[in-house]
């Protein structure tokens, strides 16, 4: 039963992932009732939700543990800047423009912080490991003019699995104390959560210590 029920949950939780990004109107601090108070996100999400940078899937529902797309972490560092408006499209084969990322990925394009696959499409739709995160984010902070941290990598077991195109991002995570391990591992490849999402969003507004 315990199985089963999983099962029903994850399906659930990957169907909405393709639609976190949608201008769904925000609900107020402490009114998502999937975000119970007290929950290691909970301040981050409500705090995140108040400020705009992320939005319920509908008034009441966060789905904080849904995965997060490629799209909506553009969208949410582009919502971050005021939302400006991009100089031209992104030119991604699977962006259309209609989309509700499509400005968000024409102007993470330009600004060198949303790469695509090599294939000339970005991918939306894909969830985000923790490697890429770090590295979306990183590129934020250069873009914004903030020197790259160096993070010490040799910290964790499982440094290794790193890939050589995110080791510079994954530094600068670790040591701007955006990313943390369990265990003595970081988890660069396991994907990230919305709820994880909103909690770096915090952490990136308060500068590390030391």
């Amino acid at each position: 039963m315990w199985i089963e029920v999983k099962k029903k949950w994850t399906a659930l939780a990957c169907a909405l992932s393709l639609c976190v990004g949608l201008a769904v109107p925000a609900a107020a601090a402490g009114t998502f009732v999937d975000v119970p108070e007290g929950a290691w996100y909970a301040a981050e999400v409500n705090a995140a939700a108040e400020k705009g940078y992320m939005t319920g899937v509908d008034s009441t529902h966060f789905v904080p543990l849904a995965n997060v797309t490629r799209a909506t972490v553009v969208t949410v560092l582009w919502r971050m800047e005021g939302s400006p408006a991009p100089a031209a499209s992104s030119g991604f084969s699977d962006v259309v423009a209609d989309a509700w990322y499509a400005q968000a990925i024409a102007w993470g394009k330009e600004k060198g912080i949303a790469d695509g696959n090599g294939k000339g499409g970005f991918d939306p739709d894909k969830n985000v490991t923790r490697q890429e995160l770090a590295v979306m984010l990183a590129r934020y902070d250069e873009y914004k003019g903030v020197k790259l941290a160096e993070g010490a990598l040799n910290l964790f077991s499982d440094a290794n699995q790193i890939s050589s195109w995110a080791k510079e991002g994954m530094q600068h995570a670790i040591g701007m104390g955006w990313l943390e391990g369990s265990g003595g591992k970081i988890d660069p490849n396991g994907l990230a959560s919305r709820a994880q999402l909103a909690v770096l969003l915090d952490r990136m507004a308060t500068p590390a210590a030391g």
